[in-house]
């Protein structure tokens, strides 16, 4: 039979640390087949909030990571991954001692993180987008608020022609703009958001000079940020399945902005479909999606579930060859 092979399956583990959490995703794939996930497991050690004054990471959080990548370690033993991909983001990335971080990562833990740039992460998961949405989407533009950092890229080929990063991750903002945290029970000061706003669209000044050169047919969004802001819009919950459309408009994010600015971020996390450990940073993020949707002219962006990890599960399949 002409094309026949035998293809195998084999079990992927991504262990990502990122600003907020070190989550472990185990997945079932091979070359050229759709990964589906076979066990799930994150610790929120807020990795961000563990950056001293000095800008390194400091020996708790150093503690809590190692701790964290052991534990993950085990479980993708015990489920007899036969390969780990791991990385790290822009809570390491940024840290002034993340050479020691990592070499103490390997030293202890023998996991070799690797740490992705801005411009990786947003390849990455533009790719994941692209897989998921397929050719029929034409040119996409894809929106990715993180902890640390927003990501930024357009194309039509499976590796986007622009690939931005800008340090306004939900986390960061929040914690160096806003001030506050998730034990804070008044809402932030209206001169501590004003100036926030000015910050972000500060920043966004050069990445809607350079986006004046791409075109996109759809706007997709990634990142729990933007699910929990879908879902407080109307979208449908998580319970409902991967395969439901879901999608944030403009008009609904600025209703959900009015909403939030007067609740304390330590009760955010009673909204439904807010998740407890990002609930606080829920503001700051609502604030960077609706200013980048304005300024690019979006009126609704639709919803992925397939994001950064995923991203980098693909691409390692890609590199495999067809058994």
């Amino acid at each position: 039979m002409i094309g026949a092979s035998r293809v195998s399956t084999m079990r992927l583990g991504v262990l990502d640390v990122g600003s907020n959490t070190v989550h472990l995703l185990v997945v079932d794939a091979h070359h050229g087949a759709h990964p589906w996930p076979a066990h799930s497991e994150k610790a929120v050690l807020r990795l961000a909030e563990q950056i001293g004054r000095n800008g390194a990471l400091t020996d708790n959080g150093a503690d809590a990571l190692v701790a964290s990548v052991v534990e993950a370690k085990a479980s993708a033993s015990r489920l007899a991954v036969d390969d780990l991909l791991a990385f790290a983001t822009s809570a390491v990335r940024d840290a002034t001692n993340a050479a020691h971080v990592l070499a103490r990562v390997r030293a202890e833990t023998a996991v070799q993180l690797e740490v992705l740039s801005g411009a990786d992460e947003a390849r990455a998961t533009f790719l994941a987008v692209r897989r998921w949405f397929g050719w029929s989407a034409g040119r996409l533009l894809v929106l990715d608020i993180g902890g640390g950092s927003l990501e930024v890229a357009a194309g039509i080929d499976e590796d986007p022609d622009i690939a931005l990063s800008l340090p306004l991750g939900a986390g960061r903002l929040t914690r160096e703009r806003l001030r506050v945290d998730a034990s804070t029970t008044e809402p932030p000061p209206a001169q501590a958001v004003m100036e926030l706003q000015e910050y972000i669209e500060s920043l966004l000044d050069p990445v809607v000079e350079r986006m004046k050169q791409a075109r996109w047919e759809r706007p997709v969004a990634t990142s729990k940020t933007f699910r929990m802001l879908a879902r407080l819009a109307g979208a449908a919950p998580s319970s409902s399945g991967l395969w439901v459309r879901r999608s944030l408009s403009q008009n609904g994010l600025r209703q959900i902005i009015g909403f939030i600015r007067h609740i304390p971020p330590s009760k955010l996390s009673e909204l439904e479909g807010v998740s407890s450990s990002r609930a606080h940073q829920l503001l700051a993020g609502a604030m960077v999606a609706e200013s980048v949707m304005r300024r690019l002219g979006i009126e609704s962006l639709d919803i992925c579930p397939w994001a950064l990890r995923e991203g980098v599960i693909l691409r390692r399949l890609d590199q495999l060859e067809p058994a």
